[in-house]
């Protein structure tokens, strides 16, 4: 946090280094700009609040800004904030020369069919206007997250005729699917042909860098019967994985980063099998533990009484944006601006 000009004290205790422990509000357009200044600095954005495509070194091309039920439809303090988040990041956005877009998360929003679409009319369409909103294809990018997935709203039919609708409105849909999507025999199948892209869900799906390397057959596969329906592939890569830095009980860092290497073969498979994109989970997410944004590099830098995942978390010194780093190279490597290696060639200190 302490390249942010504004944060905000919180109930923790110090940090091992003495200093108040405070923490950084994407309501604040100054956070908010950082993170985007970030982006063009080093590479590939995502929030929990954001999710993630590819870009070169030091240059993130792309925000996913994700919108939860509980913010759109059941809180308007937190429709106040979500809005005020988009036009922070249009803001910044267009201050940095990124591009972003909107994603909606569906989960536990049962009534998602009707309900984003009111969204997007109310708070999202005027976005669409900005010099820095996505496009791919020539339409404005939209993408809902969920699809698919059991413990999520099965609205197939909804699914269906939500995406006809905003294809009706000259928007390309991708959609965040389950990671056996193809295999599915439900009646989401019908749903994953209808999307513009695809991106499959993999966080948790792999534990370690030989089960990455053997998900490279899967992803195959995936690609492989896409082509088929000209549909766009974006896989999903990850850093990492905890819920520790928010369930005092759960594992400490349980998919462990390797200082690289396990996200690094997962660049590797993408650039293997020649796939032009990929979406980075998250940007964020310190909660999961999959943020590639700036954090603490040891325990000097976090408080006393709360675990966070530092990034020496493997014994290996690394800097603090070092991930951000990480992922410039493998956009690089994918984009083949710089040869295909199997060993990462970032620097844990630049």
């Amino acid at each position: 946090t302490r390249e942010y000009t504004h944060t905000y004290q919180t109930g923790y205790a110090n940090l091992g280094n003495g200093q108040p422990a405070k923490l950084f509000s994407s309501w604040d357009k100054q956070t908010v700009d950082t993170h985007f200044k970030w982006m063009k600095e080093v590479t590939i954005l995502s929030l929990e609040v954001w999710s993630v495509l590819c870009c070169k070194r030091n240059n993130i091309d792309t925000a996913a800004l994700q919108r939860f039920a509980s913010g759109v439809k059941r809180n308007p303090i937190e429709q106040k904030s979500l809005n005020g988040v988009a036009d922070n990041v249009r803001e910044a956005a267009e201050a940095h020369d990124r591009k972003f877009y909107i994603m909606w998360d569906i989960t536990d929003w049962n009534n998602f069919a009707t309900e984003i679409i009111e969204d997007y009319d109310n708070n999202i369409k005027r976005l669409l206007s900005s010099k820095a909103y996505a496009h791919q294809n020539g339409k404005p990018v939209v993408c809902i997250w969920g699809f698919g997935f059991n413990e999520r709203p099965q609205d197939t039919k909804g699914a269906i005729a939500l995406i006809a609708h905003f294809k009706q409105q000259g928007l390309y849909v991708a959609g965040g699917v389950q990671t056996q999507w193809r295999t599915d025999t439900t009646a989401w199948k019908d749903v994953y042909t209808k999307l513009d892209m695809l991106q499959p869900w993999t966080v948790g799906r792999m534990r370690n860098i030989k089960e990455a390397e053997n998900y490279k057959t899967t992803l195959e596969a995936d690609h492989s019967l896409l082509k088929q329906h000209n549909i766009d592939f974006q896989p999903v890569l990850f850093p990492g994985f905890t819920w520790a830095n928010w369930q005092s009980k759960a594992v400490r860092n349980q998919i462990p980063r390797e200082h690289g290497d396990f996200m690094w073969r997962q660049f590797v498979n993408v650039r293997e099998l020649d796939i032009p994109s990929c979406y980075v989970a998250m940007f964020d997410e310190y909660d999961e533990g999959t943020a590639i944004a700036k954090a603490a590099e040891n325990k000097s830098m976090i408080p006393t009484d709360q675990y966070f995942l530092t990034m020496d978390a493997d014994g290996v010194a690394v800097s603090a944006d070092f991930y951000l780093r990480l992922a410039g190279d493998g956009n690089r490597m994918m984009q083949k601006q710089i040869p295909l290696t199997q060993t990462h060639p970032t620097k844990h200190y630049p």
